[in-house]
């Protein structure tokens, strides 16, 4: 096959439908203590963006600040986010990602990796097919930077 026969809009569709499925089911995988959906969205957007306030946070994640709030209080019972005055306006407070939340997503990422290294290596894949895979990863990672 040529490189014209290739259907860039085909190609988005099938890639957009199997990540799509893939990312939903590594998704779900249950980690013993762990995150909820909204803790962890909450959380891994704390630990990339750094310190912030909780609107500014429900606003990034584009939920209510209700919402928000529920879920900060949630993590800091938890001992995952601490809150301290805000340095410039002493009536708002600063959160931040604690160690334990650093490790509880470090944690959940490390049960998705086991997760798809038991997929890959459950005799699902070739050893062909293993290679193929691991040279999409950075194709994919280059695709995600260009979206």
């Amino acid at each position: 096959m040529k490189d014209d026969d290739v259907d860039p809009d085909a190609v988005a569709a099938a890639l957009l439908a199997s990540l799509s499925v893939l990312v939903r089911r590594v998704r779900q995988v249950p980690v013993e203590g762990g995150l909820s959906m909204p803790e962890r969205t909450a959380l891994s957007h704390l630990d990339r963006s750094g310190p912030t306030t909780s609107s500014a946070l429900a606003r990034e994640v584009q939920i209510t600040a209700q919402a928000m709030g529920a879920t900060l209080a949630a993590l800091r019972a938890r001992g995952l986010v601490e809150r301290r005055p805000d340095p410039d306006d002493g009536r708002r407070g600063v959160l931040s990602v604690t160690g334990a939340g650093r490790q509880a997503l470090k944690d959940k990422r490390n049960a998705r990796t086991e997760l798809i290294t038991r997929a890959l290596t459950g005799g699902t894949f070739t050893p062909a097919e293993l290679e193929r895979l691991a040279a999409a990863a950075p194709l994919l990672e280059r695709l995600a930077q260009n979206i």
